[in-house]
């Protein structure tokens, strides 16, 4: 009920914040032109999507053969692969690969995974130097705020706030444009490369038959993580498994595509143990964790397990209308925001405690359409609207709500009284929800029925 509760309350507060939808649309419109010009390198746009969603279809299916698979690679290779059943299990096992490593400095990479567990607060609280490589991370942490989308990740702070914070704290102008901003930052990072023993990163796609980490970005900061640390700890989900190496070409195209608007992201990197007799300069040890964290718990729904497909583009934020009015910062700190965290977090951490997510929808299908991989996002809403109420989550005041419309739309009689009578009822009904600083739409005087008879003479 806290998470219910907070989330209302940012709801209003950034419905009240009319620059959050202005800013958000600003950006997503930048996007749409990057994008739509860089479906151009696919031949037939379907026959990709197709392609990617039988390959993630393949994993879930068969999702204990490959992660399997995926270990023996990577230990043949000299790695290893550690299991994790939640984030509880996650941290204490990195929190002892760190004290069994005697880890002084640690520098790590944007990891969505490592933000769902709480690594960061984690490793602070036991005393860990952990600094953030990422820009977007890095001004996150100095601002203190949540993200509000995987690819841009401050939609919602004014630039204004950021050198402020940055002035506060390395001295950054307060007039500084974007590229002198990341210029004092690189300054204020690039030493922590040098000095790094263990550098933690995420994983974009697990390729289960050779072994490989492939890692997307476009700052270099992993490259650069990677290059000097002695350790390499890598945080995946179960769920990041490709089949084979041929299937990263297809996933990178999409995941630049549909995330940054590219052709290809700047950098695409795979990732693995560190060969003797070629690699001089990689960490001379490297540790793969798989964490589930209810991952099973969304398998194990045969109708909405497709949503394990997901490649964490963020394409479907772009055109949620919900999103595009709340921003991602108004979601908790440790879950996926837009429709795919309406989908799979109420799947994972329990439908009765996060059905609020799945309600927070308008089910206009423009998720399942733009999806890359084809998860049929909208329906799997429905779907876990449909399973929460089986469980008995309605409230005793929305069992009411739907009796009275349920009486309401299946009367003429009703459906043709006063406009005012409505307009009272709405008010009542709806006006909290709504949100005390924007006005309720009023019905019109007529309803359609009334005009069409007007319209035709019928009495």
């Amino acid at each position: 009920m806290r998470y219910q509760e907070e989330f209302n309350k940012n709801i209003h507060q950034s419905l009240a914040d009319g620059s959050i939808k202005l800013k958000t649309q600003s950006a997503i419109n930048r996007y749409a032109q990057q994008h739509n010009k860089s479906l151009e390198q696919f031949g037939s746009l379907e026959l990709a999507k197709n392609r990617a969603a039988y390959a993630k279809w393949r994993v879930t299916e068969n999702l204990d053969k490959y992660l399997i698979e995926f270990e023996a690679s990577i230990t043949r290779k000299g790695g290893k692969v550690i299991w994790a059943h939640d984030d509880v299990t996650a941290l204490n096992e990195i929190e002892q690969q760190l004290k069994r490593l005697n880890a002084k400095s640690i520098i790590k990479s944007k990891t969505s995974i490592g933000d769902e567990i709480g690594l960061t607060p984690y490793l602070n609280g036991k005393g860990f130097e952990t600094k953030e490589t990422d820009f977007g991370t890095y001004l996150l942490s100095s601002l203190k705020t949540k993200t509000s989308h995987d690819f841009m990740p401050l939609l919602h702070v004014e630039k204004s706030k950021v050198n402020e914070s940055l002035n506060s704290t390395i001295r950054t102008s307060l007039n500084a444009d974007e590229k002198e901003i990341a210029k004092d930052i690189a300054e204020q990072i690039r030493s922590k490369y040098y000095q790094a023993d263990v550098c933690i990163t995420g994983a974009n796609f697990l390729i289960s038959d050779s072994g490989f980490v492939s890692i997307t970005d476009n700052e270099g900061n992993v490259q650069l993580c990677t290059s000097f640390a002695k350790t390499h700890i890598v945080l995946a989900g179960i769920d990041k498994v490709l089949p084979s190496l041929s299937d990263i070409d297809l996933f990178h195209a999409l995941l630049s595509s549909y995330g940054t608007g590219q052709r290809i992201s700047s950098y695409n990197t795979l990732y693995g143990p560190k060969n003797a007799n070629i690699d001089n300069d990689s960490p001379s040890e490297f540790i793969v964790i798989l964490i589930d964290n209810g991952r099973s718990n969304l398998l194990q729904t045969h109708e909405q397990r497709d949503a394990l497909h997901c490649i964490n583009c963020g394409a479907c934020h772009h055109v949620c209308p919900v999103y595009t009015q709340i921003g991602g910062h108004a979601f908790k700190t440790n879950i996926e925001s837009g429709p795919i965290g309406m989908v799979v977090t109420p799947l994972k951490d329990g439908l009765t405690d996060n059905t609020y997510l799945s309600d927070a929808s308008t089910s206009c299908g423009n998720c399942s359409n733009v999806c890359p991989v084809n998860i049929d996002l909208h329906t799997h809403l429905l779907r876990n609207r449909r399973d929460a109420r089986q469980l008995g989550v309605s409230t005793t005041g929305e069992k009411l709500a739907w009796y009275t419309w349920k009486k309401a739309m299946m009367s003429r009689k009703n459906l043709d009284r006063a406009a005012g009578i409505k307009n009272f009822t709405f008010k009542q009904f709806f006006k909290t929800d709504w949100g005390e600083d924007r006005e309720l739409p009023k019905i019109e005087d007529k309803s359609f029925n009334q005009l069409w008879r007007e319209i035709k003479g019928i009495k």
